[in-house]
């Protein structure tokens, strides 16, 4: 199984708790956009952290650890009763801080498209326009979710990481 639809569920999760801890504006525009956003980030956070068959193959063997941290981070957690959505178990906290990254620094995106296109050669199928060069349309419409300010605190929680992976890629 190629190591996109592996991780299909870490980035659906992913994607949408950053949608809900960061709220697009309103629309199903300025929604449609705000996804595409946050899918781009995600995605390429997670072939980032999960280079690999082998290692989207443990992290789904094993789970990506949930959002607990991530809510009690952004003050979600009083806002979810127990067990109320199984989709929590599937967010990845070092994807969603290393997304984070990305959605705030178009320069840092760029570096990390670079890094996955070389990794992977050939075998990026999607664009990371959004994300890397963004429109106006896409600020408007993510304005909390590329906001550096709001971000900083799931950004910071990996962000040493992210650098690090990102220089031992330029330096191959």
């Amino acid at each position: 199984m190629p190591t996109d639809d592996l991780l299909a569920p870490l980035t659906a999760a992913t994607t949408q708790w950053l949608l809900r801890a960061y709220p697009p504006g309103p629309g199903a525009v300025q929604r449609g956009l705000a996804e595409a956003q946050a899918r781009q980030a995600v995605t390429l956070a997670a072939w980032l952290r999960y280079p690999t068959e082998l290692d989207a193959e443990l992290v789904v063997l094993s789970g990506p650890g949930g959002a607990a941290r991530l809510d009690w981070v952004t003050g979600a957690d009083a806002d979810r009763s127990a067990g109320s959505e199984a989709w929590h178990s599937w967010v990845d906290e070092v994807v969603a801080s290393w997304a984070a990254c990305l959605l705030a620094s178009a320069p840092l995106a760029s570096a990390a498209a670079d890094a996955v296109t070389a990794a992977r050669g050939e075998r990026v199928p999607v664009s990371f326009r959004r994300l890397t060069d963004p429109a106006e349309a896409d600020h408007r419409s993510a304005g909390l979710l590329r906001h550096p300010d709001f971000l900083a605190p799931i950004a910071d929680l990996h962000r040493p990481q992210l650098r690090a992976r990102l220089e031992a890629a330029q330096a191959v």
